[in-house]
């Protein structure tokens, strides 16, 4: 459990023996759900510290009807404190600079973690999510896996802020996956994708081995 301003709030922490690279994950709008549980766990499984905070009070929707009610009701300000808490907690576990790995409404807080700590993430992946921050601040490297017709996440915005980017110098790689439905990559949803979702993890472990690991 993790102290959020005297309240008590659920985490999924998942660690290799001999410890690790620190790896931020951060669910979508679902809530912490066995997914993303499992995504701590094959990070582990890979030589990675993984810290899942649960940013829903243990609520998880299981339709985005559900989502969009809990997401009416989250209040940011809890979430964002919880965020920043489950990071400094990794880090305090973990050597170096940890990674960020979010998942649409996660995305959009590794965004805001790497803009505002800029000096403590040394990887930012992005899956079909985005956020408007000042990206002249990230150092970190970023991957982002999209669709290329994501009514979630249309690709001008995405454009945009790659656009943005790369305008101020930011290691960003931007990854498309033609045809897939926003949340491609959650294998307990309708619009999961196998072989994207396959191709994707692929890339972010590479990812997160060069920029986490010393050469």
């Amino acid at each position: 459990k993790l102290d959020v301003g005297g309240k008590p709030v659920n985490a999924y922490l998942a660690s290799p023996v001999n410890g690790g690279p620190g790896v931020l994950v951060l669910h979508a709008w679902w809530g912490l759900k066995p997914y993303f549980k499992d995504v701590c766990d094959r990070l582990a499984g890979l030589g990675f510290v993984a810290l899942a905070p649960d940013l829903r009070g243990g609520q998880i929707a299981k339709t985005i009807e559900e989502a969009k009610e809990l997401m009416a009701k989250s209040d940011g300000q809890l979430i964002g404190q919880t965020v920043f808490i489950a990071k400094d907690h990794l880090r305090e576990m973990t050597k170096g600079k940890i990674g960020a790995v979010g998942f649409s409404m996660g995305a959009a807080w590794a965004l805001i973690v790497a803009s505002a700590v800029p000096d403590q993430v040394g990887a930012v992946v992005l899956f079909y999510g985005n956020e408007d921050v000042d990206v002249t601040k990230i150092t970190s490297k970023v991957m982002g896996h999209f669709s290329d017709n994501d009514e979630w996440e249309p690709s001008e915005w995405v454009d945009k802020k790659f656009g943005e980017m790369k305008a101020a110098g930011v290691d960003a790689t931007r990854h498309t996956y033609p045809g897939v439905a926003h949340w491609f990559m959650e294998s307990d949803r309708p619009e999961y994708d196998p072989a994207a979702a396959q191709l994707a993890w692929e890339r972010t472990i590479e990812f997160l081995n060069s920029s986490l690991r010393a050469r």
